[in-house]
């Protein structure tokens, strides 16, 4: 039996995210980033996609390292979105302290592409053939296939408005605009990720040590320009959260450990028909996550 660690993606962050975390990241981060980093969890920073994105890099590394000092390591790990890139470093494909430069220049990327007037939207309660009908000529985008009946999309506020709204006449539960401030996963940041992808040729990858699961795919991903390509383009191309999900299952992970901050992998995890136990770090704490990891385990 295996141990699946989950990282989220934009949507989640909250002001104070970075205090009081374990171990020395923070400290890492300032090196790279100088003053910066004092601020990235302040409201009015959380604002911008840069800092939304650093903090979560920042975050996801910082309590998956304080596992493992606990003595829980991943056999998998698997991230949506910018948790991609945390995922990678625990997994020892991507260098801690090229993923900082790479996020703040993947955020800022992002932003200047689309400064303002674009995001992400949930349809929540109708399936993927219903959303691509609605989206259709609409000026949006299927972005994550989160699960069976939570779909994503991409694009204006406007165009994301007016399909929400023919949504919820069709019978979705909720259609609420996500935390996000730019059409993330679509075709709207190609261009944005073929520059990202220029950066990474100047940054050399190694093979992970765990099992990296792409995200964007639902595969798992040995070879370290694979992963290179994962991570430069997965903002261009649609989630596949469900399908990473059975594909860890398939891989008889029975636990999935979801990084701070919230619980929104965690509730995705368990509609994918996992097998297993699927708990919020943040939520359920350190202590509950060891006790979980060495029982599967056996010891």
């Amino acid at each position: 039996m295996k141990i699946l660690f989950t990282f989220p993606g934009q949507g989640t962050q909250h002001a104070g995210m970075l205090q009081n975390l374990p171990g020395t990241e923070l400290a890492q981060a300032r090196e790279v980033l100088g003053a910066e980093v004092d601020t990235l969890d302040t409201p009015e920073a959380l604002k911008h996609t840069r800092a939304v994105q650093l903090s979560l890099l920042i975050a996801g590394v910082a309590w998956a390292r304080e596992l493992e000092r606990r003595g829980v390591a991943p056999d998998i790990v698997s991230g949506l979105s910018i948790g991609a890139y945390p995922a990678a470093v625990i997994a020892g494909a991507l260098d801690f302290a090229d993923a900082l430069r790479l996020v703040a220049l993947r955020g800022d990327l992002m932003e200047q592409a689309y400064p303002h007037g674009y995001g992400l939207t949930a349809i929540m309660g109708l399936t993927l053939n219903q959303v691509e009908r609605l989206v259709e000529s609409s000026g949006t985008y299927i972005a994550n296939l989160n699960a069976e009946t939570q779909i994503v999309i991409a694009g204006p506020d406007e165009a994301m408005a007016e399909v929400a709204k023919r949504a919820m006449a069709k019978g979705a539960s909720k259609a609420p605009r996500l935390a996000v401030s730019v059409p993330s996963h679509c075709e709207l940041l190609a261009e944005p990720a073929h520059k990202l992808v220029e950066a990474f040729s100047h940054v050399t990858l190694s093979r992970p040590r765990y099992a990296y699961l792409s995200g964007s795919t639902g595969r798992v991903l040995w070879q370290p320009e694979r992963i290179a390509d994962d991570l430069a383009m997965n903002m261009a191309r649609t989630v596949r959260w469900q399908e990473a999900v059975i594909s860890a299952n398939e891989r008889e992970a029975r636990l999935a450990i979801e990084m701070p901050p919230g619980g929104i992998l965690t509730c995705l995890t368990r509609q994918a028909a996992w097998e297993g136990e699927s708990i919020s770090l943040e939520r359920s704490g350190v202590e509950v996550a060891v006790h979980l990891a060495k029982r599967l385990r056996g010891l």
